[in-house]
């Protein structure tokens, strides 16, 4: 709840620094989805819900900048993704993102136009977002990234990954204007991160005698990293190094032309 209302004052700021002829405000609701080691290629699988809120301002006819929160989930197993695969690991984790978008219409496009009031069109931009993968056992969630299942955070060992990274958002969409103040689009758009731990899957599999730490954690670490009925020896590959995870966002926007004077519409994702 609290990124939310801080998202909503962050809209205010931007809205309250333009010129009020030109803007649009509007939600977005839709679904979120991920591609990585525990979901290679299934797109739309296991899709979540997701919601958000979106600035837009018109630059000219063809082109905008948009700014976005969104807020999401995403979560994959391998019992639904991957059945021959042995390693039976799943997850979950919450989605938030900012980003910064620039759109670019495929035709002129007006908001109060009879005959320019519907456009395909492409986006993209810069984002930041925050993750927190997590994974059941015995009926309890667990938060994976303090557990370092692949040895990070141990003496000698990897450090923990960040939990806040940049991503490069890119998509397509279409859109109409309604009522000649209201813009619909139907959007979809995939998200290039940065970090290979969207799944907290990654690479190998590490002694379980790494995290014999005497503490709280030790025992649900060396459960949680190693999830097979055979174990894996260590150094085994775990995950895929070399493909950093993707996670994407679909749906319908609804936005709003604020102001007076006649403008252009552009659609979120």
């Amino acid at each position: 709840m609290n990124k939310f209302l801080l998202s909503i004052v962050f809209f205010l700021l931007v809205l309250a620094s333009v010129s009020a002829q030109r803007h649009e405000l509007g939600v977005f609701a839709g679904g979120s989805y991920y591609l990585g080691d525990l979901n290679p290629s299934g797109h739309f699988e296991q899709s979540q819900p997701a919601v958000g809120l979106i600035y837009r301002y018109n630059i000219n006819p063809r082109w905008a900048i948009r700014v976005n929160a969104l807020f999401g989930s995403v979560e994959a197993s391998d019992a639904v993704n991957n059945k021959n695969n042995p390693r039976n690991l799943s997850f979950k984790s919450p989605i938030t993102e900012f980003s910064v978008l620039t759109e670019l219409n495929f035709v002129q496009f007006y908001t109060k136009s009879e005959k320019y009031r519907f456009t395909p069109y492409i986006f993209a931009g810069l984002g930041i977002f925050n993750f927190n993968p997590q994974a059941q056992y015995e009926g309890k969630w667990y938060e994976l990234q303090p557990l370092g299942t692949e040895g990070q955070g141990v003496a000698g060992g990897k450090s923990l990954y960040a939990l806040t990274n940049a991503n490069f958002p890119f998509g397509i969409g279409i859109k109409i204007g309604l009522f000649k103040v209201v813009c619909v689009g139907l959007e979809w758009g995939m998200r290039k991160t940065f970090t290979d731990y969207l799944d907290d899957v990654s690479t190998t599999y590490v002694k379980a005698s790494v995290f014999n730490t005497n503490d709280e954690y030790s025992t649900i670490a060396t459960i949680l990293a190693d999830r097979s009925e055979v174990k894996h020896i260590a150094g085994a590959q775990r995950g895929n190094s070399s493909n950093n995870d993707w996670y994407n966002f679909y749906g319908v926007t609804i936005s709003f032309h604020l102001g007076k004077k006649e403008s252009t519409c552009s659609s979120f994702k």
